[in-house]
């Protein structure tokens, strides 16, 4: 009997585990989601060193 208790003693930790990673891993992707949001309108912004870099000097 007591090796059937801590067996789901076990099978609960186990549980709140994964739920508790499930739960990391959905904040996370929320954040991915809502940062990748907030920068889809803007569009690239193109500095002046880019520029530089791109294209060569005029003789």
């Amino acid at each position: 009997m007591f090796e059937y208790e801590m067996h789901k003693v076990n099978q609960a930790e186990l549980l709140r585990e994964a739920t508790a990673q499930r739960l990391v891993r959905q904040a996370r992707l929320a954040r991915r989601a809502r940062r990748n949001a907030d920068h889809e309108g803007e569009g690239r912004v193109t500095h002046l060193r880019d520029l530089r870099d791109r294209f060569a000097h005029a003789a």
